[in-house]
């Protein structure tokens, strides 16, 4: 049957054919929708009427509808409509003229339940009006229909609260451009114009409130928290949008995203609690859920006897409220919440605390409020719990008789009814300028028209704060932030602490929180903890939050939190590896431990060589100085000396001049000795080797012959020393490779000549070549006749030098990497070479010296010729060194 339309009825808007569906789904509830409405309403008679919609019961339970009344959220609410639109009629400057009435729903917290009461809205939408179609309807008999009060036309609706609730109804109202401010629904999904285009608020929108967690996460140091939701749009919206803020700006990870289900089974939230048990070192959690799953996972948390480990945050659904921590503030304390800035409006409460059953009967629910808030019953009904619940009197008063404090809400939805009232307002003016009252083009109320006007809204409202909507029709984000504190003796209440605010950027006051264990210490909620000084950042593949701390061993010092790098050579990392500092430059000083032999030794020697000498030189002319070989003695003896003073170039701190003196005297000492001694072994070899061919002396026996031969073996050296200085300039150097320990500690830079170890044994190479020589001339020569003094204390000197030097090669060699090196190499080589000297002083010169200045007797001339004649070995030539003295 189709419904003529009156020319008078406002055109509905062009739909597409699938919301032409829908529009027929809802002309056939409108009989039931309509009577369920009316029966379950507050209603005020405008020339303009709002529609609200209002949780006054909560959510019922077996099948039912409906359940507990809910005295703040929903008769304050509701109440708090009620008082706006009083205060906008009374006032002459907004709207003069104008009535604004209401029709008030009851949503009993199900969005199923709160569209059908929202259908209500949109019966003079549908409706068939204007008088002439009467003739269309006969009711059987012929008898006229029973004509009823036709539906007011709502113009705009506040509400409703939950965010569930407001997009069910918001998806209805936008098919017949009924603009809708809600007062406390947060969702992002609503901030969509796309599909939520007449739909307004004036909360701010979970997105902000989500960007207000992630700044308060990040203020407190967490990096790794978990996420908990109860299912719905409130709840997942708003999680969603905390883990896509806090993923574009970094630095927060989340550990677990729990879902809490509609309908929980039992042990739902002890399981929920194991879960985020899983992750551990996730302390923090992040909860967008209604009031009964706040209240039953802190249970869980403290039946699972986790009271303080976990560390909420809670969304404005939590807020300031008692209800949800009741009898468990233990396990909430320390709990971080947000709430939209709000104020408490001292007219409303004036208001609310002086309505009574007499003076407020428009409200059909304020009587079932007046039992649930004094605790009593109206009407007396015989039955034996009237024993037990007193009957009101009526002469109640509230705060006065009960407990009383303004919800939380109230704020807004005063500023909604405001809103809605300034843009009519603004609409009025524009529509019927100079005029008071209705005029023709108001009564028809375009609802795109009123959308605009509402966008446009810009006023302070009840809080003193401004109104205003921005082109999604959402609030500016503007929050205050509590802490749920544990009273603390004298010195401080416990309950809900304002600690900070949020507007577009946030002001914490850390100094202000207060947590289980440490007051004054914010825990930790990371996956790792920071690593400590010296140590890098490894991260785990595929989670930016977690890491392992390794520590920057070796020369390696801590460059940044993810990089070890290695100090220059010339330095060693701190004791923390945190930087790099100079590394120690040592030497081998005059009053090392070290030193002290090989000083002894050399200044022993030196004097011993000198008393030597100088005995030599007093007594030159006595049978024995004559008899060793006066010119190769001094020669031998001033190697000898030079091998004693190398001791101390080796100890004097290097320089320019220490090390070239060091490359000249090093080898020249020795091998002027070896020189010498192989100059003498090699001519008794050959003088005896020659008398057993003939008695014609060899060749190149004589003093000044001798002296050529030692000079010309020692200018080898002097000449391949020369062309090294030449060539290679001396300097010093540190070496800090010599001392690199394994302990950066032990390490030392040393300071030393430009001498590898290879060149300081080449220095003594050709003397080493000399010393084998002799010696091979020594043990040729060891059977010459006794009489001939020289040959066997050479060959015993030779014997001994090379054992010294066959126990310095493995030591200097075999203690190259070691930490002391530059302390032993130099003592062993200092100390080899004066053994080696003073082997062949105490050896060759000792004894003699020890018979010239002690036994001057046996310092006398005598011949012994006592040659067998049956020997085929011809005498020797005369010589000096071919007479023993007496």
């Amino acid at each position: 049957m189709a419904w003529p339309r009156s020319p008078r009825e406002p055109r509905l808007p062009a739909l597409l054919p699938p919301l032409l569906v829908l529009v027929l789904v809802l002309v056939l509830v409108l009989a039931q929708a309509g009577a369920a409405g009316a029966a379950g309403s507050v209603r005020l008679a405008g020339g303009l009427t709002l529609g609200g919609l209002f949780p006054v019961h909560a959510r019922g339970a077996a099948g039912r509808a409906c359940g507990q009344l809910k005295k703040e959220q929903g008769v304050h609410r509701l109440e708090a409509m009620l008082y706006a639109l009083d205060r906008v009629n009374a006032d002459p400057d907004l709207l003069p003229g104008v009535r604004l009435g209401a029709r008030l729903l009851d949503t009993c917290s199900r969005d199923t339940y709160a569209l059908e009461q929202a259908l209500s809205f949109v019966q003079a939408l549908i409706r068939r009006r204007g008088d002439g179609d009467e003739g269309a309807v006969r009711c059987p008999g012929g008898v006229p229909p029973l004509r009823t009060a036709p539906p007011e036309r709502v113009v705009a609706v506040v509400g409703a609260s939950a965010s569930s609730v407001s997009i069910m109804v918001a998806n209805v109202l936008r098919l017949f451009a009924i603009p809708q401010i809600s007062y406390a629904s947060t969702a992002p999904e609503l901030s969509d114009s796309t599909r939520y285009d007449f739909f307004s608020r004036v909360v701010p929108p979970d997105s902000y409130q989500a960007q207000a967690m992630v700044d308060i996460v990040r203020a407190l140091g967490w990096n790794y928290v978990s996420t908990l939701a109860s299912e719905g749009n409130y709840g997942e919206s708003g999680v969603e949008a905390f883990v896509q803020i806090s993923r574009e700006a970094g630095g927060v990870c989340i550990a677990q995203s729990i879902k809490i289900p509609r309908e929980p089974k039992p042990g739902e939230f002890n399981k929920l609690i194991k879960r985020l048990m899983e992750t551990p070192n996730a302390r923090g959690i992040i909860i967008f859920a209604n009031e009964d799953d706040i209240r039953r996972v802190l249970e869980a948390a403290r039946q699972a006897n986790l009271t303080g480990h976990f560390l909420w945050v809670g969304s404005d659904s939590w807020g300031a409220k008692t209800s949800p921590i009741l009898n468990l503030e233990d396990v909430a304390v320390g709990a971080i919440t947000i709430l939209p800035k709000r104020a408490s409006i001292d007219g409303f409460d004036q208001y609310f605390m002086t309505r009574s059953l007499e003076n407020n009967r428009r409200n059909i629910w304020f009587a079932e409020f007046w039992e649930e808030n004094f605790n009593c019953k109206l009407t007396s009904s015989g039955t034996q719990s009237d024993d037990v619940t007193r009957k009101c009197t009526g002469e109640e008063r509230i705060g006065r008789d009960s407990t009383y404090e303004q919800e939380g809400k109230v704020q807004f939805v005063i500023d909604a009814v405001y809103a809605i009232a300034h843009a009519l307002h603004s609409m009025h003016q524009a529509l019927c300028p100079g005029l008071t009252g209705l005029c023709p083009a108001m009564e028809t109320t375009d609802g795109r028209m009123l959308l605009q006007y509402i966008r446009a809204v810009r006023f302070n409202g009840s809080a003193g704060t401004p109104v205003m909507f921005n082109e999604n029709g959402d609030a500016p984000g503007r929050y205050d932030i509590f802490q749920y504190q544990a009273a603390n003796g004298s010195a401080g209440s416990g309950g809900y602490q304002a600690v900070g605010q949020w507007a577009e950027t946030l002001r914490l006051d850390v100094e202000a929180l207060q947590w289980s264990g440490e007051p004054r210490e914010v825990p930790a909620s990371q996956c790792s903890l920071p690593c400590g000084p010296g140590e890098r950042k490894k991260m785990v593949k595929g989670v930016p939050c977690c890491w392992h701390c390794e520590p920057c061993d070796g020369y390696r010092f801590q460059a940044d939190e993810f990089t070890c790098e290695a100090c220059p050579g010339d330095m060693r990392p701190t004791r923390n590896h945190t930087g790099c500092r100079p590394t120690p430059v040592v030497r081998l000083t005059w009053s090392s431990p070290w030193a002290a032999p090989p000083l002894l030794l050399a200044v022993l020697g030196s004097m011993a060589t000198t008393t030597v000498v100088a005995t030599f030189v007093r007594h030159n002319n006595t049978p024995i100085v004559r008899a060793s070989g006066r010119e190769l003695s001094y020669v031998l003896l001033t190697g000898i000396f030079l091998i004693y003073a190398i001791t101390f170039l080796m100890v004097a701190e290097p320089g320019a001049a220490v090390c070239a003196a060091r490359r000249l005297f090093l080898g020249l000492g020795t091998t002027l000795s070896y020189s010498a001694l192989l100059t003498k072994t090699n001519r008794i070899y050959r003088i005896f080797e020659q008398g057993k061919r003939s008695v014609t002396p060899p060749p190149f026996i004589s003093p000044t012959s001798q002296l050529a031969i030692t000079f010309s073996l020692t200018s080898v050296q002097v000449v391949g020393v020369m062309a090294w200085l030449g060539a290679q300039p001396p300097h010093s150097v540190i070496d800090y490779e010599e001392q690199r320990t394994v302990d950066p500690e032990q390490a030392r830079g040393v300071l030393k000549c430009d001498m590898s170890d290879l060149s300081l044994i080449g220095c003594l190479g050709y003397s080493l070549l000399l010393m084998v020589t002799c010696t091979v001339y020594a043990i040729k020569a060891r059977g010459v006749p006794e009489t001939f003094n020289e040959a066997k204390p050479i060959g015993f000197t030779m014997y001994t030098t090379c054992i010294i030097w066959l126990a310095f090669v493995p030591i200097f060699f075999g203690t190259a990497q070691s930490a002391e090196k530059i302390y032993i190499q130099t003592t062993t080589l200092t100390v080899s070479l004066s053994l080696s000297a003073s082997v062949s002083l105490g050896m060759l010169y000792v004894p003699k010296t020890y018979v010239i200045l002690f036994h001057p007797e046996q310092n006398v001339q005598k011949r012994k010729r006592s040659l067998k004649a049956t020997s085929t070995v011809a005498a020797p030539p005369k010589s000096e060194d071919t007479e023993e003295p007496k």
